[in-house]
This record gives C-alpha cells, structure tokens and sequence, in this order.
C-alpha cells in the first residue's frame, strides 16, 4: 500500500508564504498530484486545490498547489489567521496523508514568538 508523508505541525508569523509538502511511498508524487483539503475545527473536510494544482470556486487566491520532484505542495502566500486548521494531501487512488496541523501565530514587538508544538500521532 501507498503511504504519504506529510509534517504533522507547522508554525509560521501572520503574513508570511507557508509550504506543505507531500510525499508518496510508491510512484512519483511529484508527477501525479495531490489534491489537498483543509478542515477547520468542527467543519468538514473542503477541497481546496485538486490534483492538477487548480483552485476550486471560491477558494482565497492565496491558496495554491504545486509538484516539485517527488513532492506535492500546497503554498498559502499571505498567511492569514483564518487559515490556522487541519491540511490534508490524497493521492489519485484515494490514499489519505496524515493531517497536518497549521498554527498562525501574530507578531509580538520586542519579544520574539518561541511555540511550543505539540506532535501528533501519525495515522496508520
């Protein structure tokens, strides 16, 4: 069976460009795709960029997907508070990667921002 990797946390500051990426146990990612979904909390999953790396109808424009070697990525430029929820990657014949948690965190003046991530189990 397939297996995708994907990070299971990522912190980035409001405002920056945030890459996840997405790997594939067997073939090549990099050039079938992946289709990533975002969950907010409480929500149900919504697809946000298919396999092509086409944004659905009424996805923000910041979202977009990419395949780079034997990695999909999803880009989010200008990362925006609203964005903060669960990312997922599936691969063409519906193997599901293990979710990604995004934190947004705002900028804090002279103090730097140190987060304490939690990891989260990877499902099998």
């Amino acid at each position: 069976d397939s297996v995708l990797t994907q990070p299971t946390s990522v912190s980035w500051s409001l405002g920056q460009r945030v890459t996840i990426s997405c790997s594939r146990s067997t073939n090549n990612i990099g050039i079938v795709g992946a289709s990533w979904y975002q969950q907010l909390p409480g929500k149900a999953p919504k697809l946000l960029v298919d396999s092509d790396g086409d944004q659905l109808s009424g996805v923000p424009d910041r979202f977009s997907g990419s395949k780079s070697g034997n990695s999909a990525n999803l880009t989010i430029t200008g990362l925006q508070a609203e964005d903060k929820a669960d990312y997922y990657c599936q691969s063409f014949d519906h193997t599901l990667g293990a979710r990604t948690v995004l934190r947004a965190w705002g900028e804090v003046r002279h103090q730097p921002a140190i987060p304490s991530v939690t990891g989260l189990p990877v499902q099998s």
